[in-house]
């Protein structure tokens, strides 16, 4: 059975965007509202057919060679918003001299590398599927998204930029085509009624707490992918998705897992909720996202040692679990139960995640 994907998922939140437009000289706001404008429309015209993935396993190291090898492509696209553009590089093919080209080729690899070896994934269907790459999108096209079917990147301008460097941005992407072919039917994908719609093409969307799940399952894998490429444990980490994308007048990071909405370590009007405290219906899902985010930050702190190694495999199982209107609270009780099956009720790690979405208002 197959369900329809007709939401894309772009990097930087609209919000953000809006933001700094309300900040900059006329001619960089006319150029971050055409931004944000084709960003909707893009997300709407995307209408592809995904399948849920087969059933979830992890594999031992010594099993990666029985796993087909993952592929890569990327395209540029010039300046032009037509995808997926003109074929630069392919699986296995030699660095070229767009950086921009490399960056994305060696980051993919990273993240694809990260849910194969950690995770046993065989891609981000699990069936092996290529992943496809447009750089160049647009005009200083300020952003970077997972279409449903690939991923576009932009080159920024003076505000934000740096997308095709960022790995933690592209694993954050890349992991939002993951949930796709885990949840039939999308993580917190709605449709947008047409009286609300910003853009006459925006006809759907991530909302409520299931889609502020699905954000946070991305900044989850977004941050363990750049805490295993870096060695890094959980004490180490900064637990910042997005450093450096910003203009330093503008903030230093998009989103802290550690501590949601501290706009000292984030940008200038960060309103990220840390806890049920906070949390308002129909909030903005990346705002919402900040409270599994930190339930999860608290899990990986109190087990100790690195993120991946058991607070990842409890989050990554607990999402095969949850339907397409999952709540905080449904997401705490599938965290709980991998936790269970995987460590038992008297371990440190059951322990810890109970312990996580108690401390953000989740469970009583």
């Amino acid at each position: 059975m197959t369900s329809a994907y007709r939401c894309a998922c772009f990097a930087l939140p609209s919000k953000l965007l809006k933001k700094i437009a309300a900040k900059v000289s006329e001619a960089d706001r006319h150029v971050l509202h055409g931004h944000m404008e084709h960003t909707a429309q893009l997300r709407s015209m995307r209408s592809a057919l995904s399948a849920p993935a087969p059933t979830l396993r992890l594999l031992a190291t010594s099993a990666h060679k029985a796993v087909s090898p993952y592929q890569r492509a990327v395209f540029d696209a010039g300046s032009n918003t037509q995808l997926p553009g003109k074929s630069v590089r392919t699986e296995g093919g030699k660095p070229v001299r767009d950086a921009a080209v490399n960056q994305v080729y060696d980051n993919t690899g990273i993240t694809l590398d990260f849910f194969l070896k950690v995770f046993g994934r065989n891609s981000i269907d699990n069936r092996g599927m290529r992943v496809t790459s447009a750089v160049h999108f647009g005009k200083n096209f300020s952003n970077a998204m997972w279409t449903g079917e690939q991923m576009v990147y932009g080159d920024g301008d003076a505000n934000v930029g740096g997308f095709t460097q960022s790995l933690d941005i592209i694993a954050h992407e890349l992991a939002h085509g993951v949930t796709q072919h885990i949840v039939p039917g999308g993580l917190g994908v709605v449709r947008v009624p047409v009286k609300d719609r910003e853009f006459k093409a925006q006809t759907h969307e991530l909302k409520g707490q299931s889609g502020a799940l699905n954000e946070s399952f991305s900044d989850v894998m977004g941050s363990m992918v750049k805490q295993w490429h870096a060695g890094q444990d959980a004490t180490q980490a900064s637990w910042l998705l997005g450093e450096h994308m910003l203009a330093p007048a503008h903030g230093r990071a998009i989103r802290s897992l550690k501590d949601p909405g501290n706009r000292k370590l984030t940008w200038f009007e960060d309103d990220q909720f840390k806890s049920m405290a906070q949390y308002v219906d129909g909030a903005d899902v990346h705002d919402g996202s900040g409270i599994p985010n930190r339930a999860f930050y608290l899990t990986a702190k109190k087990i100790g040692g690195y993120s991946w190694e058991a607070a990842g495999p409890i989050w990554y199982a607990a999402l095969s679990s949850l339907s397409h209107k999952a709540s905080f609270e449904d997401a705490a009780h599938a965290t709980l139960q991998a936790a269970l099956a995987r460590h038992g009720m008297k371990s440190k790690e059951y322990r810890a995640v109970r312990a996580a979405w108690r401390t953000v208002k989740v469970l009583p």
